[in-house]
């Protein structure tokens, strides 16, 4: 059965309201959010730990302005934004559970503060014990980064800690700090929120290639180098980040066929280069 939450709001309100089956014991679970970015890199690692960590469908969060749609899986509709749940072992001193929280639809910018307020009720409220946020970030077409490179250094991946116990987290996982920017969409205004709730809440944003793949090719190389930060973790299951890279391969492969194809029909439209006539 599925049970509505939505602590502080009213359902008259038009705050979008958490939805979640009222079964779900989420007490000192590790909440993950995987929102929109850049490269489609938190959409790659939703579905990957849904995959690789048997997380079931719990629920989601519904409200007027949520975009009118659902999404079909093996013929069944789900929610815009979707809870998963499941209990694999966490090397987190309060977690044993996690929760995931995924879309792949961009939130309205005027709905953002009311469904993260609506989220954090729900995770205060659940008793959960801490909240990772899964994100990417771009430098545009002069960064030194793209999807067809290795690139692990410490620019490469980024974190944001909440609280001191929060940036301790990510220390232990080798994530470096972001000491000064700024950071946009969800997971910006639920950092906030977080720290002013004194909510412990982290984030990740792993950069990804230039503008191949902001909004236009999944980087699945830089989902890959989060989900190896995220294997310390989950000590007693492997998180196998090799099929991420082989599909970051056959991605590169199709890539880089579409460019030659691009740069021969150049150099065919060009004056003075005459075509044979015979394709095939």
């Amino acid at each position: 059965m599925i049970n509505s939450i939505s602590v502080g709001y009213g359902s008259m309100s038009g705050a979008p309201v958490v939805a979640v089956d009222d079964e779900l014991n989420a007490e000192g679970a590790l909440v993950v959010t995987c929102f929109p970015s850049a490269g489609f890199v938190s959409s790659i690692v939703a579905h990957y730990l849904v995959d690789r960590l048997g997380l079931t469908f719990v629920g989601g969060a519904r409200g007027a302005g949520l975009p009118p749609v659902c999404l079909v899986q093996e013929g069944k509709p789900l929610p815009p934004l979707r809870f998963y749940a499941g209990e694999p072992i966490c090397h987190m001193d309060r977690c044993d559970k996690v929760v995931l929280i995924a879309s792949e639809i961009q939130v309205n910018a005027d709905l953002t503060l009311s469904l993260a307020d609506s989220i954090l009720d729900w995770v205060e409220a659940s008793g959960a014990s801490q909240v990772m946020m899964i994100d990417s970030f771009s430098h545009g077409p002069d960064q030194a980064h793209s999807i067809f490179d290795d690139d692990e250094s410490d620019e490469s991946m980024l974190g944001i800690g909440s609280t001191d116990s929060a940036q301790e987290t990510l220390e232990q996982l080798g994530v470096s700090k972001l000491k000064h920017g700024v950071v946009g969409g969800m997971s910006g205004v639920m950092l906030g929120e977080c720290r002013r709730r004194r909510i412990d809440a982290m984030a990740i944003l792993a950069e990804s290639g230039g503008d191949l793949a902001n909004g236009a090719i999944p980087d699945a190389r830089a989902a890959a180098r989060i989900i190896e930060r995220l294997d310390g973790l989950l000590p007693a299951i492997k998180l196998d980040t090799e099929p991420l890279l082989e599909e970051a391969q056959r991605i590169e492969e199709q890539i880089r066929e579409m460019m030659a194809t691009q740069l021969n029909q150049l150099k065919m439209d060009k004056p003075g280069v005459e075509s044979s006539g015979m394709y095939g």
